[in-house]
């Protein structure tokens, strides 16, 4: 098998092309960075930049498959340009692969396995979600993920079987949200946000890479929750940090308004939260290595 990537060379991309090496599947992968671009045998790069419809159509040559992780970092400070890049971000790199395939008929790719997030459900202490959820948070996420989601969907129009994963916490020791968790705790400044109530429902990066080679193992299509079997809260999350780390939590909860003063409207991100179900996922055969947060943390602060 060959896949094609797309943000093969971010967090969670570098992991899904280090599994493809494990598993002998051959990947291409696309770069807005032309310095980025290598060739080897079992992988290799390409050129593209999906704001002006530039893309190198060798990328696609004995490709059976699509991962599309492409989309500008949504935790940074949401100005009117930093929000109009997340969203195009997202929506033109599904365009331009739309395109590309409908201009190069030869192609044999059959499935698109693409990201999503489950920032698409509404904040809820209370509600316990999974994939036939229709509700969709109104809020700045929910309407990028809707948009996001409809695009990748366009795809199956030419006959591609289209997954979606909706992508919980991902927690990696290179990336992402736990080394910005673990940075303060380190320092005795760790303190959950708000009441601390707020659901995580987190994945080890292993997982979730192992998620989108399993769907496109089995072809399937529709949508499936990126998450662990069992979410905790905020503060649940960070005591455990505290725990690994071997530091006490001695601050108060964080205020709303504090990071609201610090970071405006992304702050948003820290005091939502929702308890998403991995049912679907595990009842089509897939084992987590990782489905509680205790063990997924001795293992991510062992490969520091």
């Amino acid at each position: 098998m060959r896949v094609l990537i797309t943000g093969a060379t971010g967090l969670i991309g570098k992991e899904i092309v280090r599994l493809c090496g494990r598993e002998g599947i051959d990947v291409h992968y696309l770069t807005t960075s032309h310095s980025k671009i290598k060739y080897t045998e079992k992988c290799k790069g390409f050129y593209w930049n999906p704001g002006k419809e530039e893309i190198a159509t060798e990328c696609l040559e004995g490709v059976d498959a699509i991962i599309n992780l492409a989309g500008a970092p949504i935790a940074r400070r949401w100005t009117a340009q930093h929000k109009k890049r997340i969203l195009d971000s997202r929506v033109k790199s599904l365009q331009l692969l739309d395109k590309t395939l409908e201009n190069n008929r030869e192609h044999h790719v059959r499935m698109l396995v693409s990201a999503s997030a489950i920032g698409i459900y509404p904040d809820s202490l209370t509600h316990y979600y999974d994939e036939e959820e229709e509700e969709v948070d109104n809020s700045f996420p929910g309407k990028v993920i809707r948009e996001w989601e409809a695009a990748a969907d366009r795809l199956g129009k030419q006959g591609l079987e289209v997954a979606k994963v909706r992508i919980g916490l991902v927690l990696s020791p290179d990336g992402g949200a736990l080394p910005q968790m673990a940075k303060p705790v380190r320092y005795f400044a760790g303190a959950a946000f708000g009441s601390g109530q707020q659901w995580q429902s987190w994945i080890h990066i292993t997982d979730l890479a192992r998620i989108f080679l399993f769907l496109l193992e089995k072809e399937m299509p529709g949508i499936f929750n990126g998450v662990a079997p069992n979410p905790v809260t905020n503060e649940k999350l960070t005591r455990e940090i505290a725990k690994k780390l071997e530091k006490p939590l001695i601050l108060p909860n964080i205020p709303r308004f504090v990071m609201r003063g610090l970071l405006g409207e992304m702050s948003y991100l820290l005091f939502s939260g929702q308890r998403v179900s991995s049912r679907k996922i595990t009842d089509m055969g897939f084992s987590f290595r990782y489905s509680s947060l205790s063990p997924a943390l001795d293992n991510l602060f062992d490969r520091e």
